[in-house]
């Protein structure tokens, strides 16, 4: 004889299967998704105005496989030539010192919640001719505020690029004495779980030819800073997998093959970073000193200062490389011939 207890049963295990799903236990919980490393650009003018170094460095991370990152801020402006994650907290104008006064931090940090800073923050300061122990100080307070957002906060500290408007004539000077004391400072407050590292913006960068105005970068200024972030930033990172399928990348390297009063020879090696995926084409673009331009290219296609593979070495095996040439004259400023490239691939 048939039970007329089964269809009540029945209709109990079904509710308690859609209980179960709705308590997740009728399947595994759905996979994390990656959380990118997010990265403040913290300053004035110079990192967001429009401070296309930011552009420079994010495509030179990205090219060389560490895409798991954001960069972030409250501020967003597209107005450099490559194509990057624009966003930063570089506000024009402001000093270092003012905005640990205002305590305007903790609110960007709130917005944003970064796990490193990359800081160049102080020129309105020195400019103002504020004495660098008061700016220091400042400086401390913006970093125990980054480690109230995130103990484990990890800091970029810059000394900052050279400045000589023809308004301060005494800028060059302070900004010379400002630099000789953030490593001191640095020692004094880095700690094991949020270090601080100064990163050295000021050796080799000249205002005459490297910026526009005496105190902000134009493009070779640019390429100068974003090479000098790259090593420090990079270090605190974990590359991600540039190999893995359809995701093939590329690296460059530059030398100087041949030098001559008011011109060189360059040589840009591409490198497919992939270890198992091939890549079928390939664009490098250059950033040139100021007074520097490209007369003729060779294993390549050049649009402005950009160069494209040729129709015969596009496809790069996986950990294989192709090079090109190219001919360059220089303004008797520009000095020993460098380049900083970025790859796409």
């Amino acid at each position: 004889m048939r039970s007329r207890h089964r269809p009540l049963l029945a209709t109990l295990l079904a509710a308690l299967l859609v209980l179960a799903a709705g308590f997740g236990l009728a399947g595994a919980p759905p996979a994390a998704a990656a959380t990118p490393v997010r990265i403040m650009p913290l300053g004035d003018s110079i990192t967001g105005s429009p401070g296309c170094w930011r552009s420079l460095l994010w495509n030179q991370l990205q090219n060389a496989g560490y895409t798991d990152i954001d960069f972030v801020g409250t501020l967003n402006a597209q107005s450099c030539a490559l194509t990057h994650d624009a966003d930063n907290e570089g506000h024009g104008g402001f000093q270092a010192t003012a905005t640990a006064d205002q305590n305007l931090l903790p609110g960007w940090l709130s917005a944003t919640r970064p796990d490193i800073v990359v800081m160049h923050f102080g020129t309105n300061d020195v400019w103002s001719s504020i004495a660098p122990d008061t700016i220091l100080a400042a400086y401390t307070k913006l970093v125990s505020q980054m480690r109230a957002s995130n103990p484990a906060m990890k800091v970029l500290v810059a000394q900052l690029i050279p400045i000589n408007p023809t308004s301060c004539a005494e800028c060059a000077a302070r900004t010379v004495a400002f630099n000789q004391r953030i490593p001191a400072w640095a020692d004094g407050i880095t700690t094991a779980q949020s270090p601080v590292t100064v990163v050295d913006q000021w050796t080799g960068f000249d205002t005459a030819t490297d910026t526009y105005d005496g105190v902000h970068p134009n493009a070779s200024g640019d390429a100068k800073m974003a090479a000098r972030w790259y090593p420090a930033l990079s270090a605190l990172l974990t590359p991600g997998d540039p190999g893995e399928p359809g995701s093939g990348g590329c690296s460059v390297a530059f030398r100087a093959v041949s030098v001559w009063q008011g011109g060189y020879q360059g040589e840009v090696t591409v490198t497919n970073t992939s270890s198992t995926v091939a890549i079928s084409s390939w664009s490098v673009t250059l950033a040139l000193p100021t007074g520097t331009q490209i007369t003729q290219v060779w294993n390549g296609a050049l649009t402005g200062t950009t160069v494209r593979n040729a129709g015969w070495n596009g496809t790069v095996a996986a950990g294989q490389s192709t090079t090109f040439g190219f001919l360059a004259s220089t303004s008797a400023a520009a000095g020993t011939p460098w380049v900083t490239a970025t790859c796409s691939a």
